[in-house]
């Protein structure tokens, strides 16, 4: 299996674990000239912007860099100015390997 393909399957996990703990999915690959952002979810007056990462020999985590994490802000204000909206976001990590693992509010300093 492709790394695309591989890539298309772990978002469709984390879409069926978001919706299954009260996350209404609001949009999908939303792209910019800035960037990418796999999921875009909302929940009790907050959108979240989902960056999924899978992989089984290493540890997906380390795949969200600080200079990726900036194109996601870029990427999720974008969408905010585009939209209209004017409410609380954050930025989150879907990690999938064996379990899904959902990190809140990831930032790097």
């Amino acid at each position: 299996m492709n790394s695309r393909k591989k890539g298309n399957l772990a978002e469709e996990q984390g879409v069926k674990f978001l919706e299954a703990h009260g996350f209404k999915i609001v949009e999908r690959n939303f792209y910019t000239r800035f960037g990418e952002i796999d999921i875009i979810a909302f929940k009790e007056g907050t959108f979240h912007f989902v960056e999924v990462k899978s992989g089984k020999n290493f540890e997906p985590i380390y795949n969200i860099t600080p200079a990726k994490i900036k194109k996601i802000t870029k990427t999720a204000y974008a969408f905010m100015k585009k939209n209209r909206i004017d409410k609380p976001f954050c930025i989150d990590a879907l990690i999938v390997k064996e379990n899904i693992e959902f990190i809140e509010n990831i930032t790097f300093f």
